[in-house]
């Protein structure tokens, strides 16, 4: 009796027949990234073929402190869980929202921070896009890129809205400054990288959202060796001012 209970113990907790992405990162020196390279300041591939952003630099050093180089599997938002899944992937970065619907079929890391979804407006109409109740109508041209927490929270709280998913997260910004369309929900940080770089935009009430979030890594289920590894390798980051520091370098002058 005792020994089938620990079968079953040791079945539950995935240690029978499973090799955590742990060592087998450990062993093969290669941390496979699955990233889509169009979200800055987390994750963004430059024309040049290089990475670069918050996620690209703190995953990089977690693989140096396995002594494994990175391997980046380009991946798409509408396409994030397939391809996570499918690609083997030993992890997923680049400014990922913690979902319910992404928990059904992966893990997260530890929170990187909070976030939440705030209207990206012209400057000019800041007083006019304010809460759902402004948002949700049929003359408000809400664009959003296809297939990632933008568009589920459009379909969720903004019906009445006309939509436009947009096939291109880098130059969708562009369209709001060309007055194709009239708001942009997005996440808080990047509303306010981006005010940065057009004059013309804001991010309304960005310390207020309009639904809470989290941003965190995705990694596989029931692999709790390797996610114990992340949270710790997390938590000495954040402790030695190392992840504070990558931080800084994109968000601080936007805060």
């Amino acid at each position: 009796m005792i020994k089938t209970g620990i079968v079953a113990l040791l079945l539950i907790s995935g240690s029978v027949c499973a090799q955590s992405h742990l060592d087998r990162v450990s062993q093969s020196k290669t941390l496979t990234v699955c990233t889509t390279g169009d979200y800055k300041p987390y994750s963004y591939l430059r024309a040049d073929g290089q990475y670069e952003g918050i996620d690209v630099s703190l995953v990089t050093s977690l693989a140096q402190s396995l002594g494994a180089q990175v391997k980046w599997v380009p991946t798409s938002w509408k396409m994030l869980t397939q391809d996570f899944l499918g690609k083997q992937c030993d992890i997923a970065v680049g400014g990922v929202s913690v979902t319910l619907k992404r928990q059904q079929t992966a893990w997260f890391a530890a929170p990187l921070d909070t976030d939440g979804k705030i209207p990206l407006v012209r400057c000019a109409d800041k007083t006019r896009y304010r809460s759902i109740a402004q948002l949700n109508k049929p003359g408000v041209r809400l664009i959003e890129p296809a297939g990632g927490t933008n568009e589920a929270f459009a379909h969720r709280y903004l019906p009445q809205a006309s939509l436009t998913l947009y096939h291109d997260n880098v130059t969708i910004f562009q369209q709001l400054v060309d007055k194709k369309a009239d708001v942009m929900v997005t996440d808080a940080s990047e509303a306010l990288y981006q005010q940065k770089h057009y004059p013309q935009l804001c991010a309304v009430n960005p310390h207020k959202p309009l639904e809470y979030g989290e941003k965190a890594w995705m990694i596989p289920r029931d692999d709790m060796s390797w996610k114990l590894y992340i949270d710790q390798w997390l938590h000495l980051s954040k402790a030695s001012g190392e992840y504070q520091q990558v931080v800084g370098q994109w968000l601080a002058a936007a805060k």
